[in-house]
């Protein structure tokens, strides 16, 4: 069952150009459903019926999460059982056009209602506090404040942080040549901060980093390699601690507060959704949610009648 598995995950890098992530994400899923196959005595895609799929994503939906104590009443979130249904889905669209399986046994599956979650951004002071600490000259401290800026400054991803590379920098321009999800490229523009801190970097930190075999990322680790997502993720995260802005910050955060203060300071959100390489503006419509809450934060904190309450419908 594992090579059929293989097959679609070959399709989605070759033919897809879908993000490493993504693959790492449905190999997992779907690894799991033939794991849990095996037990139950199926040995093939073919013997697989719509009752082994249902069956599997209740026993999915009921067991105890990873690293959680016995007694834990902590279940599969409703986000994790949609994507493992899509993975199914997905995955039995490709073998049906493939003609590798003679039928589609997933087509019937439901996926979940999915509430949008907001997404949670820092304030204009909290982004200051994060940011206006100089960092020393250790080669390390200028790469993380490079990196800061540079997520802040224009709305990158943790992925494509990582991934960027020297050639990709258009530092007189000020912008970035980016390469988003399904490989596709965008252009993001770079503040003057972000450009001020990549230089501090580029001129005194990364030639300290370099080794014979280190790549043409711009970002590198203490080896002298590139960063893969856990290890810059925990840079991020300790550089925070370190600024003690008090809050739980991701990385991703900064994304969302980069989308957040464009959209509360007057940019247009189709701009916004280019900037962010969103592939549908319904993507980035939620950020209008997020922008008006702050507002009406803004109004009841400041305006002197907004205590006055509101008028009956």
């Amino acid at each position: 069952m594992n090579e059929l598995v293989e097959d679609f995950l070959q399709h989605l890098r070759n033919e897809r150009g879908q993000a490493e992530q993504t693959q790492e994400t449905y190999a997992g899923l779907l690894r799991r459903f033939t794991a849990w196959a095996e037990k139950a005595g199926l040995h093939s895609w073919d013997e697989v019926e719509l009752n082994h799929l249902t069956a599997f994503l209740v026993h999915e939906q009921q067991r105890l999460l990873q690293n959680e104590p016995e007694d834990s009443v902590r279940r599969l979130s409703t986000s994790s059982l949609y994507l493992q249904i899509a993975a199914l889905r997905a995955m039995y669209r490709f073998a049906e056009a493939e003609k590798l399986l003679s039928r589609n046994v997933a087509e019937h599956l439901s996926l979940p209602r999915r509430w949008k979650r907001l997404p949670k951004a820092l304030t204009d002071a909290e982004i200051e506090q994060l940011l206006s600490a100089r960092p020393s000259e250790d080669p390390s401290d200028l790469c993380d404040q490079a990196v800061l800026e540079l997520a802040y400054a224009s709305g990158l991803r943790l992925s494509e942080l990582c991934g960027v590379r020297l050639e990709q920098l258009h530092a007189e321009a000020g912008f970035i040549t980016v390469l988003g999800k399904g490989s596709k490229e965008r252009l993001a523009p770079v503040g003057r901060k972000a450009l001020e801190a990549l230089d501090r970097y580029l001129q005194a930190g990364r030639p300290k980093l370099v080794t014979r075999r280190t790549p043409a990322n711009v970002f590198l680790t203490r080896r002298g390699t590139a960063f893969c997502r856990e290890i810059m993720w925990r840079r991020i995260k300790a550089r925070v601690r370190r600024a003690g802005t008090g809050r739980n910050v991701t990385p991703h955060m900064l994304r969302h507060s980069f989308a957040t203060h464009l959209l509360e300071h007057g940019a247009d959100l189709r701009v916004i959704q280019e900037l962010l390489g969103h592939a549908s503006i319904s993507t980035t419509e939620v950020y209008t949610h997020v922008a008006g809450s702050r507002l009406r934060e803004v109004h009841r904190k400041f305006h002197p009648r907004s205590t006055l309450g509101t008028l009956d419908s």
